[in-house]
Protein backbone atom coordinates (compact mmCIF):
# COMPACT_ATOMS: atom_id res chain seq x y z
CA UNK A 1 0.00 0.00 0.00
CA UNK A 2 1.51 3.34 -1.22
CA UNK A 3 -0.60 5.66 1.00
CA UNK A 4 -3.48 5.56 3.28
CA UNK A 5 -5.97 8.47 3.63
CA UNK A 6 -7.06 9.21 7.73
CA UNK A 7 -10.62 9.63 7.99
CA UNK A 8 -11.74 12.37 10.11
CA UNK A 9 -14.34 11.91 12.65
CA UNK A 10 -17.46 13.62 13.15
CA UNK A 11 -17.34 13.26 17.53
CA UNK A 12 -15.12 12.85 20.03
CA UNK A 13 -13.31 9.22 20.17
CA UNK A 14 -14.43 7.00 22.70
CA UNK A 15 -12.52 3.58 23.26
CA UNK A 16 -11.00 0.46 25.03
CA UNK A 17 -8.08 -1.16 23.56
CA UNK A 18 -5.01 -2.39 24.00
CA UNK A 19 -1.45 -2.03 22.35
CA UNK A 20 1.27 -4.60 21.31
CA UNK A 21 3.83 -5.88 23.85
CA UNK A 22 6.90 -3.35 24.22
CA UNK A 23 9.71 -3.62 21.88
CA UNK A 24 12.56 -2.32 24.26
CA UNK A 25 11.55 -5.32 26.32
CA UNK A 26 11.23 -7.76 23.77
CA UNK A 27 14.71 -7.38 22.28
CA UNK A 28 16.46 -6.95 25.30
CA UNK A 29 14.70 -10.42 26.31
CA UNK A 30 15.75 -12.19 23.52
CA UNK A 31 19.53 -11.24 24.16
CA UNK A 32 19.29 -12.20 28.08
CA UNK A 33 17.12 -15.73 26.41
CA UNK A 34 20.22 -16.24 24.28
CA UNK A 35 23.11 -15.41 26.60
CA UNK A 36 21.09 -17.79 29.69
CA UNK A 37 21.59 -21.59 29.92
CA UNK A 38 18.66 -23.27 29.08
CA UNK A 39 14.85 -22.66 27.83
CA UNK A 40 13.67 -19.29 28.15
CA UNK A 41 9.80 -18.34 27.36
CA UNK A 42 9.10 -15.03 26.17
CA UNK A 43 5.09 -14.75 26.87
CA UNK A 44 3.44 -12.86 24.43
CA UNK A 45 6.63 -10.92 23.05
CA UNK A 46 6.50 -8.65 19.85
CA UNK A 47 6.44 -9.38 16.77
CA UNK A 48 7.59 -7.12 14.48
CA UNK A 49 10.05 -5.93 11.50
CA UNK A 50 12.83 -5.11 14.91
CA UNK A 51 12.19 -7.99 16.73
CA UNK A 52 12.48 -10.38 13.66
CA UNK A 53 15.73 -9.31 12.74
CA UNK A 54 16.71 -9.94 16.09
CA UNK A 55 15.54 -13.63 16.09
CA UNK A 56 17.02 -14.53 12.84
CA UNK A 57 20.62 -13.01 13.79
CA UNK A 58 20.22 -15.11 16.91
CA UNK A 59 19.62 -18.27 14.72
CA UNK A 60 22.30 -17.33 12.70
CA UNK A 61 24.56 -17.82 16.08
CA UNK A 62 23.51 -21.03 16.27
CA UNK A 63 20.34 -20.51 19.23
CA UNK A 64 17.57 -22.36 18.62
CA UNK A 65 14.34 -20.52 18.62
CA UNK A 66 10.66 -21.61 17.95
CA UNK A 67 7.14 -20.00 18.27
CA UNK A 68 4.23 -21.59 19.89
CA UNK A 69 0.58 -20.03 20.64
CA UNK A 70 1.66 -16.37 20.65
CA UNK A 71 4.77 -17.02 23.04
CA UNK A 72 8.82 -17.67 22.04
CA UNK A 73 10.90 -20.30 23.54
CA UNK A 74 14.44 -19.58 23.46
CA UNK A 75 17.31 -22.36 24.18
CA UNK A 76 20.25 -20.28 25.78
CA UNK A 77 23.54 -21.74 25.39
CA UNK A 78 24.99 -19.69 28.23
CA UNK A 79 27.47 -17.42 26.06
CA UNK A 80 28.53 -20.02 23.43
CA UNK A 81 27.61 -19.01 20.35
CA UNK A 82 28.61 -20.37 16.31
CA UNK A 83 30.04 -17.60 14.00
CA UNK A 84 27.29 -16.86 11.70
CA UNK A 85 28.06 -18.10 8.03
CA UNK A 86 26.87 -14.70 6.55
CA UNK A 87 26.61 -10.66 7.55
CA UNK A 88 24.03 -10.39 9.88
CA UNK A 89 21.51 -7.85 8.13
CA UNK A 90 19.29 -5.95 10.75
CA UNK A 91 17.18 -3.61 8.44
CA UNK A 92 16.79 -0.33 9.95
CA UNK A 93 16.41 -1.45 13.92
CA UNK A 94 18.47 0.32 15.77
CA UNK A 95 18.45 -1.77 19.41
CA UNK A 96 19.28 -5.19 17.17
CA UNK A 97 22.22 -3.42 15.27
CA UNK A 98 23.66 -1.97 18.91
CA UNK A 99 22.98 -4.97 21.13
CA UNK A 100 24.06 -7.33 18.75
CA UNK A 101 27.41 -5.47 18.21
CA UNK A 102 28.42 -6.37 21.75
CA UNK A 103 27.14 -9.55 21.50
CA UNK A 104 29.30 -10.92 18.79
CA UNK A 105 32.03 -10.32 20.61
CA UNK A 106 31.51 -13.32 22.51
CA UNK A 107 30.99 -15.36 18.91
CA UNK A 108 34.52 -16.79 17.86
CA UNK A 109 35.93 -15.25 14.42
CA UNK A 110 35.05 -12.55 12.74
CA UNK A 111 31.19 -11.59 12.11
CA UNK A 112 29.98 -9.01 9.95
CA UNK A 113 26.81 -6.88 10.40
CA UNK A 114 24.91 -4.26 8.20
CA UNK A 115 21.70 -2.84 7.55
CA UNK A 116 19.62 -0.83 4.92
CA UNK A 117 20.26 2.88 3.73
CA UNK A 118 19.08 4.06 6.54
CA UNK A 119 21.29 2.30 8.84
CA UNK A 120 24.32 2.82 6.94
CA UNK A 121 24.01 6.42 8.48
CA UNK A 122 23.64 6.34 11.74
CA UNK A 123 26.68 6.84 14.31
CA UNK A 124 27.72 3.57 15.88
CA UNK A 125 31.46 5.08 17.12
CA UNK A 126 31.18 5.55 20.36
CA UNK A 127 29.89 2.12 21.18
CA UNK A 128 33.37 0.72 18.79
CA UNK A 129 35.46 2.69 20.82
CA UNK A 130 34.27 0.98 24.11
CA UNK A 131 34.90 -2.27 22.69
CA UNK A 132 38.34 -1.11 21.71
CA UNK A 133 38.96 -0.33 25.07
CA UNK A 134 38.99 -3.96 25.49
CA UNK A 135 41.50 -4.67 23.03
CA UNK A 136 38.78 -5.76 20.72
CA UNK A 137 38.76 -5.12 17.01
CA UNK A 138 35.69 -3.61 16.02
CA UNK A 139 36.00 -1.40 12.90
CA UNK A 140 33.30 0.54 10.63
CA UNK A 141 34.03 -0.95 7.12
CA UNK A 142 33.98 1.54 5.02
CA UNK A 143 35.22 4.19 8.09
CA UNK A 144 32.22 6.65 8.25
CA UNK A 145 31.68 5.53 12.13
CA UNK A 146 28.75 3.66 11.09
CA UNK A 147 27.55 0.29 10.04
CA UNK A 148 28.58 -1.91 8.23
CA UNK A 149 30.79 -3.20 10.47
CA UNK A 150 33.16 -5.92 11.49
CA UNK A 151 33.82 -7.25 14.86
CA UNK A 152 36.35 -10.07 15.86
CA UNK A 153 35.28 -11.93 19.16
CA UNK A 154 36.24 -14.40 21.49
CA UNK A 155 36.43 -13.67 25.45
CA UNK A 156 36.33 -10.18 26.38
CA UNK A 157 37.95 -8.95 28.82
CA UNK A 158 35.69 -6.72 31.03
CA UNK A 159 37.67 -3.74 32.83
CA UNK A 160 37.17 -0.11 33.03
CA UNK A 161 35.42 1.48 30.03
CA UNK A 162 34.96 4.82 29.31
CA UNK A 163 30.89 6.11 27.33
CA UNK A 164 30.18 9.40 26.07
CA UNK A 165 26.49 9.49 27.58
CA UNK A 166 25.00 12.25 25.03
CA UNK A 167 23.93 10.27 22.08
CA UNK A 168 22.40 7.16 22.64
CA UNK A 169 21.41 5.04 25.55
CA UNK A 170 21.48 2.28 23.51
CA UNK A 171 25.23 2.30 23.55
CA UNK A 172 25.12 1.72 27.13
CA UNK A 173 22.39 -1.06 27.82
CA UNK A 174 24.77 -3.23 25.00
CA UNK A 175 27.41 -3.32 27.27
CA UNK A 176 25.26 -4.20 30.77
CA UNK A 177 23.72 -6.87 28.87
CA UNK A 178 26.39 -8.82 27.95
CA UNK A 179 28.95 -7.55 30.87
CA UNK A 180 28.15 -10.60 33.12
CA UNK A 181 29.41 -12.62 30.56
CA UNK A 182 32.60 -10.81 30.07
CA UNK A 183 36.39 -12.18 31.87
CA UNK A 184 36.55 -9.51 34.32
CA UNK A 185 33.80 -7.28 36.49
CA UNK A 186 32.84 -4.54 34.20
CA UNK A 187 32.89 -0.45 35.39
CA UNK A 188 31.23 1.73 33.33
CA UNK A 189 31.76 5.53 33.71
CA UNK A 190 29.56 7.90 31.70
CA UNK A 191 31.35 10.68 30.20
CA UNK A 192 28.96 13.69 30.63
CA UNK A 193 25.39 13.39 30.99
CA UNK A 194 23.58 10.25 30.21
CA UNK A 195 20.76 10.75 27.52
CA UNK A 196 17.48 9.00 28.09
CA UNK A 197 18.05 7.70 31.44
CA UNK A 198 14.73 5.59 31.13
CA UNK A 199 15.63 3.16 28.99
CA UNK A 200 18.73 2.36 30.77
CA UNK A 201 16.16 1.74 33.67
CA UNK A 202 14.66 -1.07 31.90
CA UNK A 203 17.57 -2.60 30.53
CA UNK A 204 18.58 -2.59 34.49
CA UNK A 205 15.22 -3.66 35.32
CA UNK A 206 14.93 -6.97 32.77
CA UNK A 207 18.31 -7.75 34.02
CA UNK A 208 17.45 -7.86 37.85
CA UNK A 209 14.24 -9.78 36.74
CA UNK A 210 16.87 -12.54 35.33
CA UNK A 211 19.12 -12.95 38.03
CA UNK A 212 22.31 -10.17 37.46
CA UNK A 213 22.66 -7.30 39.34
CA UNK A 214 24.08 -4.49 38.30
CA UNK A 215 25.17 -1.10 40.80
CA UNK A 216 23.91 2.46 39.44
CA UNK A 217 25.96 5.13 40.73
CA UNK A 218 23.61 7.99 39.67
CA UNK A 219 23.98 7.25 36.17
CA UNK A 220 27.33 7.92 35.84
CA UNK A 221 28.87 4.43 37.19
CA UNK A 222 27.87 1.50 36.52
CA UNK A 223 29.50 -1.81 37.93
CA UNK A 224 28.65 -5.00 36.52
CA UNK A 225 30.54 -8.50 38.79
CA UNK A 226 31.73 -11.27 35.94
CA UNK A 227 30.66 -14.59 36.99
CA UNK A 228 26.36 -13.59 36.84
CA UNK A 229 24.06 -15.45 34.63
CA UNK A 230 21.15 -15.10 33.64
CA UNK A 231 18.35 -17.59 34.81
CA UNK A 232 15.89 -19.34 32.38
CA UNK A 233 12.64 -18.36 33.24
CA UNK A 234 9.12 -17.54 31.88
CA UNK A 235 9.00 -14.08 30.86
CA UNK A 236 5.84 -11.81 30.60
CA UNK A 237 6.26 -8.85 28.15
CA UNK A 238 4.37 -6.08 29.15
CA UNK A 239 2.74 -3.34 27.11
CA UNK A 240 4.45 -0.68 24.72
CA UNK A 241 3.93 2.73 26.38
CA UNK A 242 5.39 4.39 23.29
CA UNK A 243 2.23 2.86 21.21
CA UNK A 244 -0.23 3.90 23.51
CA UNK A 245 0.79 7.46 23.03
CA UNK A 246 -0.82 8.06 19.48
CA UNK A 247 -3.88 6.65 21.16
CA UNK A 248 -4.44 8.82 23.64
CA UNK A 249 -3.11 11.63 21.64
CA UNK A 250 -6.02 10.87 19.61
CA UNK A 251 -8.23 11.59 22.76
CA UNK A 252 -6.33 14.79 23.63
CA UNK A 253 -6.74 16.19 20.03
CA UNK A 254 -11.18 15.07 19.20
CA UNK A 255 -11.67 15.75 23.01
CA UNK A 256 -12.52 12.56 23.42
CA UNK A 257 -11.70 9.44 25.89
CA UNK A 258 -9.00 6.25 25.29
CA UNK A 259 -8.32 3.52 28.26
CA UNK A 260 -5.43 1.21 27.61
CA UNK A 261 -5.77 -1.85 29.11
CA UNK A 262 -2.43 -3.58 29.39
CA UNK A 263 -0.22 -1.10 30.24
CA UNK A 264 1.76 -1.00 33.69
CA UNK A 265 1.32 2.53 35.02
CA UNK A 266 4.47 1.54 37.54
CA UNK A 267 6.50 0.40 34.16
CA UNK A 268 10.17 1.52 33.41
CA UNK A 269 9.00 2.76 30.19
CA UNK A 270 9.66 6.83 30.56
CA UNK A 271 7.27 6.69 27.72
CA UNK A 272 4.12 6.21 30.52
CA UNK A 273 4.89 9.33 31.14
CA UNK A 274 2.81 10.56 28.12
CA UNK A 275 -0.28 10.81 29.58
CA UNK A 276 0.69 13.08 32.35
CA UNK A 277 2.27 15.35 29.78
CA UNK A 278 -0.83 15.74 28.14
CA UNK A 279 -2.33 16.18 31.60
CA UNK A 280 -0.01 19.81 31.61
CA UNK A 281 -1.66 20.71 28.56
CA UNK A 282 -5.64 19.99 30.22
CA UNK A 283 -6.34 16.78 29.79
CA UNK A 284 -7.63 14.67 32.53
CA UNK A 285 -5.67 11.23 33.21
CA UNK A 286 -7.01 8.19 35.38
CA UNK A 287 -4.70 5.36 36.50
CA UNK A 288 -5.99 2.41 37.39
CA UNK A 289 -4.10 -1.03 37.58
CA UNK A 290 -2.54 -2.19 34.57
CA UNK A 291 -4.65 0.84 32.89
CA UNK A 292 -4.37 4.11 31.84
CA UNK A 293 -7.18 6.10 30.87
CA UNK A 294 -7.13 9.86 28.78
CA UNK A 295 -9.80 12.21 28.70
CA UNK A 296 -9.39 14.91 26.20
CA UNK A 297 -9.94 18.79 27.13
CA UNK A 298 -9.62 22.14 25.30
CA UNK A 299 -5.15 22.08 25.41
CA UNK A 300 -2.61 24.42 26.10
CA UNK A 301 0.64 24.52 24.59
CA UNK A 302 3.54 24.12 27.33
CA UNK A 303 7.19 24.01 27.60
CA UNK A 304 8.65 20.56 28.23
CA UNK A 305 11.79 18.78 28.22
CA UNK A 306 11.15 15.36 26.51
CA UNK A 307 14.93 13.98 26.85
CA UNK A 308 13.61 11.35 28.92
CA UNK A 309 10.61 10.19 26.44
CA UNK A 310 12.25 11.03 23.18
CA UNK A 311 10.06 8.41 20.90
CA UNK A 312 7.26 10.12 21.92
CA UNK A 313 8.35 14.07 21.04
CA UNK A 314 6.20 13.39 17.50
CA UNK A 315 3.50 12.45 18.96
CA UNK A 316 3.36 15.20 21.06
CA UNK A 317 4.82 17.92 18.30
CA UNK A 318 1.36 16.61 16.76
CA UNK A 319 -0.45 17.38 19.51
CA UNK A 320 0.73 20.67 19.30
CA UNK A 321 -1.07 21.62 16.06
CA UNK A 322 -4.40 21.77 18.07
CA UNK A 323 -3.14 23.30 21.59
CA UNK A 324 -3.64 27.08 21.90
CA UNK A 325 -0.40 29.11 22.44
CA UNK A 326 3.41 27.81 21.56
CA UNK A 327 4.42 24.46 22.54
CA UNK A 328 8.21 23.50 22.92
CA UNK A 329 10.03 20.94 22.94
CA UNK A 330 13.46 20.45 24.30
CA UNK A 331 16.76 18.41 24.70
CA UNK A 332 15.84 16.42 21.91
CA UNK A 333 19.04 16.31 20.14
CA UNK A 334 18.95 12.89 19.76
CA UNK A 335 16.20 12.55 17.27
CA UNK A 336 18.61 13.58 14.32
CA UNK A 337 20.03 9.88 14.74
CA UNK A 338 16.39 8.03 15.12
CA UNK A 339 15.48 6.11 11.47
CA UNK A 340 15.61 9.25 10.13
CA UNK A 341 16.56 12.66 11.41
CA UNK A 342 12.83 13.11 13.22
CA UNK A 343 13.67 16.94 13.97
CA UNK A 344 14.30 18.27 10.12
CA UNK A 345 11.23 15.42 9.38
CA UNK A 346 8.83 16.84 11.77
CA UNK A 347 9.88 20.72 10.71
CA UNK A 348 8.87 20.11 6.90
CA UNK A 349 5.58 18.11 7.83
CA UNK A 350 3.96 19.82 10.85
CA UNK A 351 4.88 23.18 7.78
CA UNK A 352 2.77 21.01 5.31
CA UNK A 353 -0.20 21.01 7.59
CA UNK A 354 -0.18 24.35 8.50
CA UNK A 355 2.29 25.29 11.18
CA UNK A 356 4.50 27.45 12.01
CA UNK A 357 7.74 25.82 12.98
CA UNK A 358 11.11 26.40 14.54
CA UNK A 359 13.51 23.67 14.58
CA UNK A 360 16.71 24.17 16.54
CA UNK A 361 19.81 21.53 16.98
CA UNK A 362 18.19 20.34 20.17
CA UNK A 363 15.06 22.29 20.25
CA UNK A 364 11.46 22.25 18.40
CA UNK A 365 8.81 24.86 18.79
CA UNK A 366 5.61 24.52 17.23
CA UNK A 367 3.05 27.59 16.63
CA UNK A 368 -0.06 26.79 15.48
CA UNK A 369 -1.83 28.45 12.76
CA UNK A 370 -3.97 28.04 9.96
CA UNK A 371 -4.53 24.36 9.47
CA UNK A 372 -3.98 22.93 5.62
CA UNK A 373 -4.75 18.90 4.09
CA UNK A 374 -1.65 17.82 2.70
CA UNK A 375 0.51 14.03 2.24
CA UNK A 376 2.76 13.52 4.57
CA UNK A 377 6.02 12.03 3.91
CA UNK A 378 7.27 9.35 6.56
CA UNK A 379 10.76 8.86 5.78
CA UNK A 380 10.35 5.30 6.26
CA UNK A 381 9.57 6.30 9.80
CA UNK A 382 7.16 4.25 12.00
CA UNK A 383 7.07 7.21 14.38
CA UNK A 384 6.24 9.64 11.51
CA UNK A 385 3.22 7.35 10.26
CA UNK A 386 1.87 6.77 13.73
CA UNK A 387 2.03 10.45 15.11
CA UNK A 388 0.90 12.12 11.80
CA UNK A 389 -2.23 9.50 11.64
CA UNK A 390 -3.66 11.45 14.44
CA UNK A 391 -3.73 15.21 12.83
CA UNK A 392 -6.27 13.61 10.32
CA UNK A 393 -8.52 12.73 12.69
CA UNK A 394 -9.52 16.25 12.51
CA UNK A 395 -7.55 17.85 9.40
CA UNK A 396 -9.38 16.72 6.39
CA UNK A 397 -7.36 14.97 3.69
CA UNK A 398 -4.08 14.08 5.42
CA UNK A 399 -2.73 11.24 3.30
CA UNK A 400 -0.35 9.18 5.01
CA UNK A 401 2.33 7.56 2.53
CA UNK A 402 4.43 4.66 2.55
CA UNK A 403 2.34 3.32 6.04
CA UNK A 404 3.91 0.08 5.67
CA UNK A 405 6.41 1.31 7.87
CA UNK A 406 4.71 0.96 10.96
CA UNK A 407 6.00 -2.84 11.00
CA UNK A 408 8.66 -1.63 12.36
CA UNK A 409 6.93 -1.81 15.89
CA UNK A 410 3.40 -1.42 15.42
CA UNK A 411 2.75 -4.24 12.16
CA UNK A 412 -1.64 -3.59 12.79
CA UNK A 413 -1.32 0.01 13.68
CA UNK A 414 -3.66 1.44 11.03
CA UNK A 415 -6.26 -1.62 11.48
CA UNK A 416 -6.69 -0.60 15.26
CA UNK A 417 -6.43 3.15 14.59
CA UNK A 418 -9.57 2.86 12.73
CA UNK A 419 -11.45 1.31 15.36
CA UNK A 420 -11.28 4.89 16.33
CA UNK A 421 -13.60 6.72 13.47
CA UNK A 422 -15.02 2.93 11.76
CA UNK A 423 -18.26 3.03 13.97
CA UNK A 424 -21.94 3.29 13.32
Amino acid sequence: MESIAIVPVSRPVKATLEVPPSKSYTNRAYIIAALANGRVCLQHPLFSDDTRYMKSALEQMGIHITEEAGNIFIEGQGGQFQPPEKELFVGNAGTTMRFLTTLTTLVPGVTRLTGDERMQKRPIEDLLNCLRQMDLQATSVNRNFCPPLEIHGGSPRGGEIQLAGDKSSQYLTSLLLCAPYFQKDTIIKIKGNLTSKPYVDITLDIMKTFGVHVNNESYQRFTIEAGQRYQSIDYPVEGDASSASYFFAAAAVTGGEVTITNLNPESKQGDIGFARVLEQMGCEVDIGPQKITVRGKPLRGININMNNMPDVAQTLAVVALFAEGKTTLTDIANLRIKETDRLSALGMELHRLGAWVNVGNDFLEIHPNQQKSGNVETYNDHRMAMSFAVAGLIIPGVVIKNPGCVDKSFPDFFDRFQTLYDRP
